[in-house]
């Protein structure tokens, strides 16, 4: 008998019969790994232990110890998922079921129901769930014809199942969930999945959402109810804490809360500003222009309105017009304008409004300007996904071997900007997307470029293959947040095609036209979702040289008033406030807790110039003189973002 061997993660091999599982080599192994196993990752790819495994194949067995691998986690609350649609089945007859897959965090099920069910329902079903876990569970897999897939689901009247396997690429495989012998739920999936229940020991169903077929938002809307799951009830405890603690510093909640934006219908996607969010607004703003002009950046203003063929010489007529807003004049004939989705088009038509020589470059146009992108409704969330978005943009026109040089000064600018706010960026380089404009060989000088300036600048960054522009490479900006989420923030673009599309040219040394390679950057990336980023990161508690409120100013009492006005005044330049309305001094200083105001400073009739009362946020309190007072205000001033704990926590 023939027989294969497979690499373990130490080198060692591992002799197997032709045709051994992954579950054949854990047991080849030892019962215990056995027992244990719950995935097989091979090669960077997870697989199911019941597939075979191939010669030479080097191969990881993960185990329920390995509960915080977020394949391990998957695999858990993939079959959860499925346990979720088994329980929903048996509690409401007539549920039509769609697509249950883990998710970041969690799994989901999409499912129609014959009437709306609510919040309140997801304990019954999770006590169902629970049910089916005191009896056990165990999967087997099994690959069927298209053919009698699509009979069965047509038998169950499983309309969702049977397009999915009329659309369905490669082999088509079910797994059952079942006890004492008997088949409880069938589902079609591609897996992987447990081998029992028996790892499942904390789960929990977190909320109801609606969500279309297939995201279009011309199918049913079905019902998505969200689910996650641990390999024990520590880890679930300390994720339902986490939820709390990001459901208190949400974005959507802070906002109106501390009075710096709201959301309405009447504009969809479109935040409103109010006076306290546009300082915070106006304070990145401030910093883009400084930081820019310092940097040889030329800032420029271009239309919002470009006609149809802008946009088709661009390249995002072909690949981005669903998300573009189109308008029509009112004159006989009139074309079809484009409220602009991003910058570019316009900058490629200024660069090429005149001639322009190899002493011009590199040339930095810098512009935050309004963009408007037409994302579907579902997708919106907050300030973090918005049809009316500003960015801090930036392209910047260069000759071939200037390239090297800018990318590292944009990414020495990245460092230092998120340094302000206490961030650590990380990067993920995008490669070549399928639809691509360009040759392999522009691509590759574009990817070797962009990675040669994070190595040359020790910059951590992972590979994204495949998330590419169409026009080019990019790197991503990361950072993580103090809940330890992952957030995408800005973007360096090395674009080839687009000065070529647009026939922009510059006058060489040599005195002949050469194209420019432009690099499109936003190192913020928007600037909607920057500042909610930044409120969910800070809790609302902006650091002192960001916040609305710096200084908050409490009279004790009606006769104390005009010498706290006048303290304020004294006070200037900073963003003082005097509270003099009728509250208790304990009320009045509660408000400005909740209203994370950096410092307080309550005035009666023990307080003057010599001997100010001052309240730090986070609870310190002391006695300063003004100039005293003056200079401990200093030393957070201009940018000192996250430097005093006590004025930042």
């Amino acid at each position: 008998m023939s027989a294969v061997k497979v690499v373990l993660p130490d080198n060692s091999e591992l002799e197997l019969p032709e045709g051994a599982t992954g579950l054949d080599a854990a047991r080849a192994i030892g019962p215990k790994l056995a027992e244990q196993a719950v995935l097989v990752r091979s090669n960077g790819a997870v697989r199911d232990l019941r597939l075979p495994l191939g010669d030479r194949e080097r191969i990881q067995l993960l185990t329920i110890r390995d509960k915080d691998d977020p394949d391990a986690l998957a695999v858990l609350r993939h079959s959860s998922a499925h346990l979720l649609a088994e329980a929903v089945r048996r509690l409401y007859p007539g549920v039509k079921i769609a697509i249950g897959p883990p998710i970041d965090n969690g799994f989901y099920y999409d499912i129609e129901f014959p009437q709306p069910i609510h919040e309140a329902d997801l304990e019954r079903i999770e006590d169902e769930i629970r049910r089916e876990l005191v009896e056990g569970r165990e999967w087997t897999r099994e690959e069927v014809p298209a053919d009698e897939a699509r009979r069965r689901f047509l038998d169950e009247n499983e309309p969702y199942k049977v397009e999915l396997v009329e659309t369905a690429e490669g082999p088509i495989s079910f797994y059952t969930q079942s006890h004492e012998d008997r088949s409880d739920f069938t589902d079609l999936c591609r897996g992987p999945h447990l081998q029992n229940s028996k790892p499942i020991k904390a789960l929990k169903l977190t909320g109801l959402a609606g969500a279309y077929w297939r995201g279009d938002e011309r199918n049913t809307q079905l019902t998505r109810i969200y689910g996650t799951a641990f390999y024990t009830q520590e880890d679930l405890d300390a994720h339902l804490e986490r939820l709390e603690e990001a459901r208190r510093r949400d974005h959507r909640r802070l906002g109106p809360q501390l009075d710096l934006f709201h959301l309405s219908d009447h504009s969809p996607g479109s935040p409103f500003w109010h006076p306290k969010g546009m300082v915070i607004w106006n304070e990145l703003e401030d910093l883009r222009r400084r930081e820019n002009l310092r940097r040889g950046y030329l800032e420029v203003k271009t239309p919002l309105l470009y006609d149809e063929e802008t946009y088709e010489t661009s390249g995002h007529l072909q690949n981005y017009e669903e998300h573009i807003f189109w308008v029509q004049g009112h004159e006989q004939g009139a074309k079809r304008l484009a409220l602009k989705p991003m910058n570019c088009p316009g900058h490629m038509l200024l660069f090429g409004s005149r001639l322009r020589s190899y002493r011009e470059l590199p040339l930095r146009f810098a512009e935050s300007s309004t963009l408007h992108r037409d994302e579907k409704g579902g997708t919106l969330h907050g300030l973090l996904r918005v049809k009316h978005i500003t960015q801090d943009d930036a392209h910047v026109f260069v000759a071939e071997d200037q390239i090297q040089d800018e990318i590292a000064g944009m990414v020495d600018f990245v460092r230092y900007l998120y340094d302000l706010f206490g961030l650590v960026p990380r990067a993920e380089l995008s490669t070549r997307p399928d639809n691509r404009l360009g040759t392999d060989e522009q691509w590759d000088r574009a990817e070797a470029a962009l990675e040669e300036a994070l190595k040359r600048h020790q910059f951590e960054y992972a590979i994204g293959e495949g998330e590419g522009t169409f026009y080019g490479p990019k790197i991503d900006l990361h950072m993580s947040d103090s809940l330890g989420r992952s957030w995408q923030m800005g973007t360096i673009q090395l674009d080839y095609q687009m000065p070529v599309r647009f026939g922009l040219t510059y006058v060489g040394a040599d005195n002949h036209e050469h194209h420019p390679v432009v690099i499109h950057r936003a190192l913020l990336g928007s600037l909607e979702r920057f500042v909610g980023i930044l409120t969910e990161h800070y809790a609302g508690a902006f650091p002192f040289w960001l916040s609305p409120v710096q200084v908050r100013m409490i009279p004790v009492g009606a006769d104390h008033r005009a010498a706290t006005h006048e303290l304020a005044r004294k006070l200037e330049p900073y963003r003082v406030e005097v509270d003099e309305s009728d509250d208790t001094v304990g009320k009045r200083i509660r408000n400005a807790e909740v209203e994370k105001v950096p410092v307080v400073v309550v005035y009666g009739d023990k307080e003057s110039d010599d001997a100010l009362a001052v309240r730090e946020r986070g609870g310190g309190q002391s006695t300063l003189s003004l100039s005293e007072f003056r200079a401990r205000l200093a030393t957070l001033e201009p940018w000192q973002a996250g430097a005093d704990p006590s004025l930042t926590s």
